[in-house]
This record gives C-alpha cells, sequence and structure tokens, in this order.
C-alpha cells in the first residue's frame, strides 16, 4: 500500500516538475523574444530589432536603424526617415514583402529622447568701465538639438562699480533638463576718460569725457589733457574778468588787451610744432604746451599784454609795471597768476608774467595768497609731467 503511495507521490512529483519546465520554458520563450523584439511568422519573414530603440530628438534616422537582422523576406520601407521631431512615444511601422512575395506591416514604437545639451556660443573674457551699462548676453548664442528657443543666463556675482575681475558663467538648459555651462571673466576697469579719483590733498577728482575736474575746476596741464574734440571758445566768464580788470586798469594809465585767447587743439599742435622744429623738443616743453595739454584750449586762459610796451608775450613784459599791476591785482577779478616766478618744477612751465587763468575771486584769493603766488599743483595736490 505504501509502495502504491510512493509512486504515485513520485508521479505527482514527475508532473509537478514538467509543468514547471512548461512554463518556464513558455515564459523564457516569451521574454527571449521580447528581449529580442522579434517579428517572427512561421514561414514568412521575420524580422529582429535592435535592443534599443531610443532616438534623439531631431536626429536624421532611417527605418534601417532600428533592424538588427531580417530573413524571409524584406522591409520594403527600410530607407524611409523617420519623423524625430517630437518628444515621447512614437509609432513607426515596416512595410514588409515575406519570400512568398505576400505583403505585410508591422508597427512598433520607438522613444524620441533628448539626452543632448545646449550649446553655448560666446566670449571667454568680457571688460567694461566702472559705472558703464553692459550687456552680458549681447553676443551669447544657444543653440539645441531640440531647436527650441533658449535663453542663456549668467550666474555669479559682481560688481559694475567696483574694479575688479568677476569669474561668471552662462548656463542654459533645454525643456529635457539639459544643462550647459560656460566660464567666462568680466572686467570691470577705469575708464581714463569717465572716472572718479581723490588728490594727494584730498580733493575729489572726476573725469568727465577726457575732461578733468578737481573740486570743480577744470584742470589742464601736463598730466591732464583736453580732447582733441573739445573747443568751447573763449568762455563768457574769462571775458568778463578780463573786461572788469581792463577797466580798472585803464584807470590807472594802462591800456590792456588779449593777445592771445583761446586755441583749438589744431591751432595748439602748428604752434607747438613750430617751436620743437626751432628749439627742440626738450626746449619747447619748458615753455609751450603740446596738443590737448593747453589751458588756451580750455577756454578759460589767456596771454594778456598792453598796447604801450613794445614787448608782450615774452620775457620783456616780466620788468614792467604792468605786469607787477596784474600780477598784485588779477585774483581780484577772479584770476590767476598761472606760472609763477620759481615754480617751473611745479607747474611744468618757465615764469609767464602774461599767462592769466579764470579760476574765480574765492580760489583766485586763496591762491593769491597775499602776494606769494600758490600754483593749483600745489593747492590741489596734484602734479604736471608728461607720461
Amino acid at each position: 500500500m505504501s509502495r502504491r503511495r510512493s509512486k504515485k507521490s513520485n508521479r505527482n512529483i514527475y508532473l509537478i516538475v514538467l509543468v514547471i519546465v512548461i512554463i518556464l520554458g513558455i515564459v523564457g520563450y516569451v521574454l527571449y523574444n521580447l528581449n529580442e523584439k522579434r517579428i517572427y511568422n512561421s514561414n514568412k519573414a521575420k524580422v529582429v530589432l535592435n535592443d534599443k530603440l531610443d532616438v534623439e530628438i531631431n536626429e536624421e534616422i532611417l527605418l534601417s536603424t532600428f533592424i538588427k537582422e531580417i530573413k524571409n523576406g524584406e522591409v520594403l520601407n527600410k530607407n524611409d526617415k523617420v519623423d524625430t521631431s517630437k518628444l515621447g512615444k512614437k509609432k513607426v511601422k515596416l512595410d514588409i514583402k515575406d519570400k512568398n512575395n505576400e505583403s505585410d506591416s508591422f508597427s512598433f514604437d520607438i522613444n524620441v529622447i533628448d539626452k543632448t545639451s545646449p550649446k553655448i556660443e560666446g566670449k571667454s573674457e568680457l571688460s567694461t568701465y566702472v559705472g558703464s551699462k553692459i550687456d552680458l548676453l549681447k553676443d551669447v548664442k544657444v543653440s539645441d538639438n531640440s531647436l527650441e528657443d533658449i535663453k542663456a543666463k549668467v550666474t555669479g556675482e559682481y560688481d559694475i562699480n567696483k574694479v575688479g575681475e568677476y569669474k561668471l558663467k552662462y548656463e542654459a538648459s533645454d525643456s529635457s533638463n539639459n544643462k550647459a555651462e560656460m566660464d567666462f571673466v568680466l572686467k570691470v576697469i577705469s575708464d581714463p576718460n569717465n572716472r572718479t579719483f581723490t588728490t594727494s590733498k584730498g580733493f575729489s577728482g572726476k573725469v568727465v569725457n577726457g575732461i578733468t575736474y578737481i573740486d570743480g575746476v577744470l584742470i589742464a596741464n601736463k598730466t591732464y589733457t583736453l580732447p582733441s574734440t573739445y573747443g568751447p571758445g573763449l568762455l563768457a566768464n574769462t571775458q568778463d574778468a578780463f573786461n572788469k580788470m581792463n577797466a580798472d586798469a585803464s584807470a590807472v594809465g594802462f591800456n590792456l588787451f588779449i593777445g592771445s585767447g583761446f586755441r583749438s587743439y589744431q591751432t595748439q599742435q602748428i604752434i607747438y610744432n613750430n617751436y620743437v622744429a626751432r628749439d627742440g623738443q626738450a626746449r619747447a616743453d619748458t615753455y609751450s604746451a603740446r596738443a590737448g595739454h593747453s589751458e588756451h584750449q580750455s577756454g578759460l586762459a589767456f596771454d594778456v599784454c598792453d598796447r604801450n610796451v613794445s614787448s608782450c608775450i615774452s620775457s620783456g613784459f616780466d620788468s614792467s609795471a604792468q605786469a607787477k599791476w596784474i600780477s598784485d591785482n588779477c585774483y581780484r577779478y577772479g584770476l590767476i597768476l598761472r606760472y609763477p616766478k620759481g615754480k617751473d618744477n611745479i607747474t611744468g612751465y618757465m615764469y609767464e608774467s602774461w599767462h592769466l587763468r579764470y579760476v574765480g575771486v574765492d580760489l583766485a584769493t586763496k591762491l593769491y595768497n597775499n602776494g606769494d603766488w600758490i600754483t593749483l599743483e600745489e593747492y590741489f595736490g596734484i602734479d604736471s609731467k608728461y607720461s
């Protein structure tokens, strides 16, 4: 009885094992075919697809790209281009002709993906002047295989109002969250034509469009230049100051006039070059300004003469009564003796008893210094030297 039970039990076990083997075989067959993504018809065409059916968006690709193997027939449209313009699942169809010349079709899904980062084109270095506006994205171009309109952005910290080099990045990302970065450097530099500074004596200086002002006073000397395009003519306050001085000078018997007033950049260039040709540059630099460095171009200076003095605008004028009166009184009208005696090494020019400069009565009085003239260079704490 027990032997019968044992045999029966063994048969049941064999049956169970057989069923399991059959099931595993079926599952294995299905998995195998799924893994191979196989199209199979007995005695007809068989098409095996590639394991990966992913394709990048907007990639130019043919149907044949997805076919791993063809047997017992052919794919008629294998050279057709696939539309990959949209992300996601896309159904495509193969037109098949088997060995019996019978037609059929098969559809399957491909996956249009985007794993490609955008491309950023731009300059690796940009520069701008302190306080100037700059569009950091002006020349930056972003392209992507998705053909999206992608905009770049700038990351990192910088201060447009502070001189320095700032390490920044351009960043861009597409709708699939693929990101791109590009490093660049922003250099914020001082603008020689628009900047601020402080003199050695604490006065505030400002350069506006190439013209230097210290404490509001225009400065033109060997260090500080005027643009070649600057040319206001003799300014009204300068002319008025001369007129008032001349009226008082007439009362004591002098007959003053302006021998040389405003000079343009171009005129000064001609005058200076003539002196260089005659005396050499080193000598000319002691008494004549190079173009762009002359106070005459500022419209605030002039050379004064007297019609009763034979030697004007020259050292012969230095010992005249007119020169002494002018030195003692010009400050009352807002005028200063710009190049006093003994200050050659400070102003950069020899003593000129005839060269006056308008600065206003308050400053002129300070510079007069009870007859012991102080120069603009000394007062403001600046120099006058050609670079």
